[in-house]
């Protein structure tokens, strides 16, 4: 199954990925880590562990940390 997988304010990527792959499958075949980023698709993000079943995500990296 090929992917389109846009990173918010990065590149965009097309992945070949087995039928029945995660979305945390997905997020390590574009190099990101799946701790520091979501997959969003339609608007909305997807759980990691659930099977990606469309051929189109975007990719939005997490911002954490700060001063205490």
């Amino acid at each position: 199954m090929e992917v389109v997988v846009c990173v918010m304010n990065g590149d965009t990527h097309e992945v070949e990925i087995p039928d029945g792959a995660t979305y945390a499958r997905l997020l390590d075949e574009v190099g990101e880590n799946p701790e520091a980023a979501v997959v969003v698709v339609d608007g909305r993000p997807v759980p990691e562990d659930a099977t990606v079943d469309v051929d189109e995500v975007e990719v939005m990296r997490t911002v954490s940390g700060g001063q205490k």
